[in-house]
């Protein structure tokens, strides 16, 4: 199977809700963050473990563009995170340093700075990978391949929720080319799939890429352990048929890591094989064997982990069941004892992503 033969729109990505969110990130100096988080790593670590889209909330603050999980457009010292160009300068890193890979950011735009985005990517050195909106289909066309976009370096799509900002900077107006489904709790009542209001119906032809949305409007990191078992799985098999049959191609959600089994990654494989090579999950598809040609595989086995003073880490992504960097996970009370462990796995099986060759 070739893995990067197919357009783009063909595949399904592993995108961090909020991904700047993150549990611990030292607020500014002299102030208490009020605010909900995301995440629990860096997003270098995010995209080491195969995260390949970020949602990035920008905001105008301290005379420049900030990362802030803020309120009515306006980003406060309490709930500021950081400068924007320091994430960005993170993807940028990541994209030099691996060149098969390809990275999407869905922005909530509240920068008013004429040039602002555009600025902010060059600046962060990003601009030569800039997939650019004369290159994007707008009715509902296939994408490249991904193996044509790793060939021209076109490896970084940016989306803005401002559809000014197409005419006037070149940055892609989300809802011209994505339908999305509610975000928060309506995206993960069972059994309902409605488009979000901005978006046009899920089944609509005009638009190639589908960003499923997985996350209640309140995150608890404890809960997404069973919120990314059986629930999340039968999710994504409502939205798949409210959109036509179609599979999304961008799959949102909090705290990525967390499972009570198998988890995200292992339902990314099983939204990938049945595409890449007529497998029930990419983990049975086979190198150069003909289509729906599938190994017999088990399912991934999962043990719980244990508590090692509040963190872990392992040798970088490669396997199953193994992640890279050093984590902190917190209960979902103000208590900070550990005791998010009971029935709670953290497992990144056999990822998609990292098979992304020519």
């Amino acid at each position: 199977v070739q893995i990067g033969g197919l357009p783009f729109n063909k595949y399904t990505w592993l995108v961090t809700h909020n991904s700047f969110s993150i549990v611990d990130s030292p607020p500014l100096p002299g102030v208490q963050r009020l605010t909900f988080y995301n995440q629990e790593d860096s997003v270098t670590n995010q995209l080491l473990n195969g995260v390949r889209g970020l949602m990035l909330d920008m905001y105008e603050f301290n005379g420049d563009i900030w990362l802030c999980h803020s309120f009515r457009g306006q980003c406060y010292n309490f709930t500021a995170f950081q400068p924007a160009i320091n994430t960005l300068k993170e993807v940028e890193a990541f994209l030099s340093q691996n060149p098969s890979e390809i990275i999407t950011i869905i922005i909530e735009d509240y920068v008013h700075t004429p040039k602002g985005l555009s600025n902010l990517f060059a600046r962060a050195g990003l601009d030569k990978y800039w997939f650019p909106v004369s290159k994007m289909p707008r009715k509902g066309d296939d994408w490249p391949t991904v193996n044509e976009m790793v060939q021209q370096n076109l490896r970084l799509l940016v989306f803005t929720s401002v559809a000014s900002k197409e005419a006037e900077e070149g940055v892609a107006y989300q809802w011209k080319y994505m339908v999305e489904n509610e975000s928060g709790d309506p995206g993960v009542k069972p059994g309902s799939c409605p488009n979000r209001k901005e978006s046009k119906p899920l089944n609509s032809k005009s638009a190639s890429l589908f960003l499923m949305n997985y996350f209640p409007t309140y995150p608890v990191e404890s809960d997404a352990c069973k919120e990314h078992s059986a629930p999340l799985a039968q999710m994504i098999g409502t939205c798949y048929k409210s959109a036509g049959n179609l599979m999304p191609n961008f799959l949102a959600v909090n705290f990525y890591m967390r499972s009570d089994g198998p988890g995200v990654f292992d339902d990314l494989d099983r939204m990938n094989g049945p595409t890449l090579c007529g497998c029930s999950t990419l983990a049975a598809c086979q190198a150069g064997a003909p289509f729906g040609s599938c190994r017999n595989i088990t399912t991934p086995s999962t043990s719980p982990v244990t508590n090692t003073a509040g963190s872990m880490s392992s040798s970088p992504v490669g396997g199953a069941g193994t992640f890279s960097g050093s984590v902190q996970f917190r209960s979902a009370s103000t208590s900070t004892s550990p005791n998010i462990w009971d029935f709670c796995l953290i497992t990144i099986p056999l990822m998609a992503f990292l098979l992304q060759k020519k």
